[in-house]
Protein backbone atom coordinates (compact mmCIF):
# COMPACT_ATOMS: atom_id res chain seq x y z
CA UNK A 1 0.00 0.00 0.00
CA UNK A 2 1.54 3.33 -0.75
CA UNK A 3 1.67 6.44 1.74
CA UNK A 4 1.22 10.08 0.55
CA UNK A 5 4.52 11.69 0.31
CA UNK A 6 5.74 13.63 2.98
CA UNK A 7 5.00 17.39 2.37
CA UNK A 8 8.19 19.86 1.37
CA UNK A 9 9.79 22.53 2.89
CA UNK A 10 8.65 24.95 0.79
CA UNK A 11 4.83 23.22 1.38
CA UNK A 12 4.93 23.60 5.27
CA UNK A 13 6.28 27.20 4.71
CA UNK A 14 3.11 27.96 2.48
CA UNK A 15 0.93 26.21 5.12
CA UNK A 16 2.18 28.59 8.17
CA UNK A 17 2.28 31.44 6.49
CA UNK A 18 -1.47 30.94 5.22
CA UNK A 19 -2.21 30.12 8.74
CA UNK A 20 -1.01 33.38 10.00
CA UNK A 21 -2.93 35.30 6.82
CA UNK A 22 -6.29 33.41 8.29
CA UNK A 23 -5.53 34.73 11.60
CA UNK A 24 -4.57 38.39 10.49
CA UNK A 25 -7.92 38.24 7.99
CA UNK A 26 -10.35 37.41 11.36
CA UNK A 27 -8.96 40.35 12.93
CA UNK A 28 -8.72 42.55 10.12
CA UNK A 29 -11.03 41.40 7.28
CA UNK A 30 -9.73 39.65 4.36
CA UNK A 31 -9.39 43.55 3.13
CA UNK A 32 -7.14 44.44 5.80
CA UNK A 33 -4.75 41.82 4.62
CA UNK A 34 -1.36 42.93 2.92
CA UNK A 35 1.58 41.61 2.21
CA UNK A 36 3.29 43.79 4.14
CA UNK A 37 1.59 43.04 7.44
CA UNK A 38 1.62 38.75 6.47
CA UNK A 39 5.19 39.56 6.62
CA UNK A 40 5.98 41.25 9.75
CA UNK A 41 3.67 38.42 11.48
CA UNK A 42 5.37 35.99 10.21
CA UNK A 43 9.11 37.16 10.16
CA UNK A 44 10.46 37.34 7.01
CA UNK A 45 10.45 39.42 3.87
CA UNK A 46 7.87 40.74 1.60
CA UNK A 47 10.03 38.79 -0.98
CA UNK A 48 9.54 35.85 0.80
CA UNK A 49 6.16 36.00 0.85
CA UNK A 50 5.58 36.44 -2.88
CA UNK A 51 7.75 33.45 -3.40
CA UNK A 52 4.40 31.26 -2.27
CA UNK A 53 1.56 33.80 -3.37
CA UNK A 54 2.46 35.84 -6.44
CA UNK A 55 0.49 38.75 -5.69
CA UNK A 56 -2.12 39.85 -3.27
CA UNK A 57 -5.06 38.77 -4.43
CA UNK A 58 -3.20 35.30 -4.95
CA UNK A 59 -2.60 35.21 -1.51
CA UNK A 60 -6.72 36.47 -0.19
CA UNK A 61 -8.03 33.74 -2.65
CA UNK A 62 -5.75 31.01 -0.85
CA UNK A 63 -7.40 32.49 2.52
CA UNK A 64 -10.67 32.30 1.21
CA UNK A 65 -10.30 28.47 0.26
CA UNK A 66 -8.41 27.84 3.51
CA UNK A 67 -11.40 28.84 5.52
CA UNK A 68 -13.76 26.97 3.31
CA UNK A 69 -11.91 23.76 4.65
CA UNK A 70 -12.27 24.85 7.44
CA UNK A 71 -15.75 25.07 8.20
CA UNK A 72 -15.99 22.21 5.69
CA UNK A 73 -14.23 20.16 8.12
CA UNK A 74 -15.96 21.48 11.03
CA UNK A 75 -19.45 22.12 10.01
CA UNK A 76 -20.40 19.39 6.56
CA UNK A 77 -18.43 16.99 6.31
CA UNK A 78 -19.23 15.45 10.54
CA UNK A 79 -23.04 16.26 9.69
CA UNK A 80 -23.33 14.45 6.66
CA UNK A 81 -22.26 11.38 8.88
CA UNK A 82 -25.66 12.06 10.40
CA UNK A 83 -28.77 9.88 8.81
CA UNK A 84 -30.34 12.27 6.41
CA UNK A 85 -33.49 14.13 7.00
CA UNK A 86 -33.93 16.07 10.04
CA UNK A 87 -30.76 14.56 12.09
CA UNK A 88 -28.34 15.62 9.33
CA UNK A 89 -30.23 19.20 9.15
CA UNK A 90 -30.24 19.46 13.07
CA UNK A 91 -26.62 18.68 12.63
CA UNK A 92 -25.47 21.09 10.48
CA UNK A 93 -26.73 24.15 12.33
CA UNK A 94 -25.48 23.03 15.47
CA UNK A 95 -22.38 22.37 14.36
CA UNK A 96 -22.36 25.89 12.56
CA UNK A 97 -23.78 27.31 15.97
CA UNK A 98 -20.54 26.17 17.17
CA UNK A 99 -18.71 27.54 14.74
CA UNK A 100 -20.12 30.85 15.23
CA UNK A 101 -19.06 30.13 18.99
CA UNK A 102 -15.64 29.74 17.40
CA UNK A 103 -15.57 32.95 15.34
CA UNK A 104 -17.27 35.26 17.06
CA UNK A 105 -14.47 37.57 17.03
CA UNK A 106 -14.24 37.41 13.34
CA UNK A 107 -15.33 35.16 10.87
CA UNK A 108 -13.28 35.34 7.38
CA UNK A 109 -16.08 33.85 5.24
CA UNK A 110 -18.77 36.57 6.52
CA UNK A 111 -16.76 39.05 6.11
CA UNK A 112 -16.04 38.23 2.55
CA UNK A 113 -19.34 38.17 2.28
CA UNK A 114 -19.88 41.77 3.62
CA UNK A 115 -16.38 42.89 1.89
CA UNK A 116 -16.99 41.74 -2.06
CA UNK A 117 -20.81 41.85 -2.27
CA UNK A 118 -20.95 44.87 -4.11
CA UNK A 119 -17.97 44.47 -6.15
CA UNK A 120 -17.01 43.05 -9.40
CA UNK A 121 -13.88 40.08 -9.77
CA UNK A 122 -12.27 37.25 -8.83
CA UNK A 123 -13.33 37.66 -5.11
CA UNK A 124 -16.59 38.20 -5.43
CA UNK A 125 -17.09 35.64 -7.88
CA UNK A 126 -15.20 33.14 -5.19
CA UNK A 127 -17.66 34.40 -2.27
CA UNK A 128 -20.94 33.93 -4.17
CA UNK A 129 -19.38 30.24 -5.34
CA UNK A 130 -18.96 29.04 -1.12
CA UNK A 131 -22.39 30.90 -0.44
CA UNK A 132 -24.01 29.16 -3.32
CA UNK A 133 -22.62 25.90 -2.11
CA UNK A 134 -23.59 25.83 1.42
CA UNK A 135 -26.84 27.31 0.81
CA UNK A 136 -27.33 24.36 -1.60
CA UNK A 137 -25.95 21.86 1.00
CA UNK A 138 -29.25 23.33 3.33
CA UNK A 139 -31.49 23.12 0.90
CA UNK A 140 -30.65 19.80 0.07
CA UNK A 141 -31.17 18.19 3.53
CA UNK A 142 -34.09 20.09 3.70
CA UNK A 143 -35.36 18.25 0.69
CA UNK A 144 -34.10 14.99 2.42
CA UNK A 145 -36.03 15.98 4.96
CA UNK A 146 -39.30 16.53 3.26
CA UNK A 147 -38.45 13.35 1.37
CA UNK A 148 -38.29 11.32 4.92
CA UNK A 149 -41.40 12.56 6.10
CA UNK A 150 -40.10 14.91 8.94
CA UNK A 151 -41.29 18.16 7.17
CA UNK A 152 -44.17 18.84 5.27
CA UNK A 153 -44.46 17.67 2.03
CA UNK A 154 -45.48 21.31 0.27
CA UNK A 155 -42.65 22.42 1.98
CA UNK A 156 -40.29 24.25 -0.37
CA UNK A 157 -36.75 23.48 0.52
CA UNK A 158 -35.07 26.69 -0.90
CA UNK A 159 -36.86 29.01 1.61
CA UNK A 160 -36.10 26.54 4.43
CA UNK A 161 -32.39 26.79 3.51
CA UNK A 162 -33.08 31.00 3.40
CA UNK A 163 -34.45 31.22 7.06
CA UNK A 164 -31.96 28.99 8.28
CA UNK A 165 -28.79 30.76 7.01
CA UNK A 166 -31.00 34.52 8.26
CA UNK A 167 -31.02 32.77 11.32
CA UNK A 168 -27.40 31.53 11.44
CA UNK A 169 -25.89 35.11 10.29
CA UNK A 170 -28.09 36.90 12.97
CA UNK A 171 -26.35 34.83 15.29
CA UNK A 172 -22.78 35.62 13.91
CA UNK A 173 -24.37 39.29 14.37
CA UNK A 174 -25.26 39.17 17.62
CA UNK A 175 -22.34 36.99 18.96
CA UNK A 176 -19.86 39.43 18.24
CA UNK A 177 -22.03 42.45 19.29
CA UNK A 178 -23.54 40.89 22.78
CA UNK A 179 -21.85 37.62 23.96
CA UNK A 180 -22.40 34.27 22.15
CA UNK A 181 -24.30 32.99 25.13
CA UNK A 182 -26.78 35.41 24.97
CA UNK A 183 -27.06 35.03 21.14
CA UNK A 184 -27.22 31.22 20.76
CA UNK A 185 -30.07 31.07 23.21
CA UNK A 186 -31.67 33.35 21.11
CA UNK A 187 -31.20 31.24 18.24
CA UNK A 188 -31.70 27.92 19.19
CA UNK A 189 -35.13 29.02 20.49
CA UNK A 190 -35.63 30.70 17.13
CA UNK A 191 -34.15 27.64 15.62
CA UNK A 192 -36.69 25.12 17.32
CA UNK A 193 -39.53 26.96 16.36
CA UNK A 194 -38.53 26.98 13.06
CA UNK A 195 -38.16 23.16 12.18
CA UNK A 196 -41.10 22.47 14.23
CA UNK A 197 -43.60 25.07 11.74
CA UNK A 198 -42.40 23.10 9.17
CA UNK A 199 -43.15 19.60 10.32
CA UNK A 200 -46.62 17.78 9.08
Amino acid sequence: MMTAAAPTKRALTRELILDHAYELARRDGLEGLTIGNLATDVGMSKSGVFAHFGSREDLLLAVLHSGAERFTEAVMRPALREPRGLPRLRAIVRRWFDWADRHAEGCVLLSAASEYDGRDGVMHDGVVTQQAQWRAALAKAAGQAIEAGHFRADADPEQIAFEIYALILGLHHDAGLFGFDSASARADAAFERLWRSWQP
